[in-house]
């Protein structure tokens, strides 16, 4: 047997391996509310419901209280009536998925739908969170994503309500998008769709608490015409391990009336064992996560909330400044809530240019981890720039000065340095294995987990077969080879990167 202290040592080991979760460095995936209370009180709330099994509310009565008072603060804080219901999920991506599912059972019962029939639409925006790409292939919808102005990441309401039909089950729109902090048109989307009889879905997952919060005096401070004060919003996700501060993971479906919320729930008693009945995907799961919000949001309330989110404010503003302030970068549209997304400046002079790209990686010499996320091409045809990505949170506040003189500093590393040749780096890449990327993409070449393997290890994204895990270096290459590559070719490499990872 290995001694406890022993098995801590380890994992203190493998914790040193990871990106920081505290202090306002990694500007994506954790949010840091800056108080060590939270973070104990959190930490003492999982470990009393540590071994609750969240199944069976009525064997474990605390998960039904908890749940329902979670619930309740987030019907306060989004304006719901008493219309409106809701649950707690295992996160952002299950609420999602449920959003979706409840609205094609809901369609499904609306229009006397039989198997065989054609399945319904998810309107969209391409901006809509990857998860309801996931959702649409899990529950055989088919998704229908509308373009956004690439200067601004903002659909037009005009576009997605030309979208509307008979055969649409959801309409989603985003407060705000992920890649580029855009809050889309609700209000006026919501009004078309209770016109033709939709539902329509607020993806609020990443900023939900932000915005419920945000000071009404702050730039770009959005007013309360996203949320359940919109007549036509039938439901809404927001996620509590965001910019509720809480573990992952935990978040929040709330949905508008009680019999269309029905359809969310799976049941059946057709089987041996004791009765089934869940309101999520998940059957058995951990009250820990639930609980740990529960105590946050007790502890914090509504004007501690304000006050956390009165940081996010300061800090996005002046990082919307400073970068504005930076030769050669911009900000990509009018970002609402805690997120910046940085991309080129095309009226600069090529020389003067900067790639948000190279500058997210020399950002990373710095100390500051920043998201890369890649250029693409829309439906239209038209192209979604490249851009870095940075999320806010409390703590930000308190490296802000630093965070700063490192944009610039890092800029100014990279300025004038082109965007990476995706297409000449895959040419050589493949081309040196012999597998044209063509022949690939079209299947003509199975792409097999060695074959896979062998691409990344070429690529120097994977070390020895043994060395897997290894870690990446610059991603300005990765995301070059993301934007030039095919998508299939790019989800099956993506794949077998992070499979390999846990296997070799």
């Amino acid at each position: 047997m290995t001694a406890p202290a022993d098995i801590l040592d380890r994992l203190t080991a493998l914790r040193a391996q990871d990106a920081p979760t505290h202090g306002g460095r990694l500007l994506s995936y954790v949010y840091d509310s800056g108080r060590a209370d939270l973070d104990e009180l959190a930490a003492s709330a999982v470990r009393a419901m540590q071994p609750v099994n969240g199944l069976d509310p009525t064997t474990f009565r605390s998960v039904a209280v908890i749940e329902r008072e979670l619930v309740d603060f987030a019907r306060e804080v989004f304006h719901a009536g008493e219309d409106v219901t809701g649950t707690a999920t295992s996160g952002g991506t299950e609420s999602c998925l449920l959003a979706v599912k409840t609205a094609r059972e809901a369609w499904r019962a609306r229009t006397g739908w039989t198997p065989g029939d054609p399945q319904p639409r998810l309107v969209a925006p391409t901006t809509v969170h990857a998860a309801f790409r996931k959702a649409a292939a899990l529950f055989d919808v088919e998704l229908d994503l509308v373009p956004v102005d690439p200067s601004t990441g903002r659909p037009a309401a005009s576009d997605l309500v030309a979208r509307l039909g008979s055969d649409v089950a959801l309409v989603v729109v985003s407060a705000p998008s992920y890649p580029f902090a855009a809050l889309d048109p609700v209000p006026e989307v919501a009004a078309a769709a209770l016109a033709a009889g939709v539902d329509l879905h607020v993806d609020a997952c990443i900023g939900g608490f932000a915005l419920a919060f945000w000071p009404e005096d702050a730039a770009g401070a959005p007013a309360h015409e996203w949320d359940f004060a919109v007549p036509g919003v039938t439901s809404l996700s927001a996620d509590l391990h965001k910019y509720g501060y809480a573990p992952k993971g935990v978040s929040v479906l709330l949905q508008r009336g009680r019999d269309r919320q029905r359809h969310q729930w799976f049941a059946t008693s057709a089987w041996p064992g004791y009765p089934v009945v869940n309101p999520t995907l998940l059957g058995s799961k951990s009250a820990a996560p639930l609980a740990a919000a529960w105590a946050i949001t007790q502890a914090l309330g509504v004007d501690g909330f304000r006050e956390l989110t009165a940081s996010l404010a300061r800090s996005t503003a002046a990082i919307v400044a400073g970068v504005a302030a930076i030769e050669g970068l911009r900000v990509v549209g009018t970002p609402t809530g805690p997120m910046v997304a940085v991309a080129e400046d095309a009226d600069a002079p090529a020389e003067r240019r900067v790639d948000p790209h190279l500058w997210a990686d020399a950002m990373g010499g710095f100390g500051f981890a920043v998201q890369l996320q890649p250029a693409s091409v829309q439906p239209d045809g038209t192209r979604l720039p490249s851009t870095a990505h940075l999320t806010v949170t409390p703590v930000t506040e308190r490296v802000l000065d630093e965070l700063l003189t490192a944009s610039g500093r890092a800029a100014d590393a990279v300025r004038g340095m082109p965007h990476l040749d995706g297409g000449a780096i895959a040419a050589q890449l493949l081309g040196g294995l012999g597998v044209p990327p063509e022949a690939l993409a079209g299947g003509a070449v199975p792409l097999d987990s060695d074959t896979a393997f062998a691409i990344l290890q070429a690529a120097g994204l994977v070390g020895a077969p043994t060395d897997a895990a290894a870690g990446l270096g610059p991603l300005a290459p990765v995301l070059a080879l993301v934007e030039a590559l095919p998508a299939p070719l790019v989800e099956r490499l993506l794949i077998e990167l992070l499979a390999a990872g846990l296997e070799r």
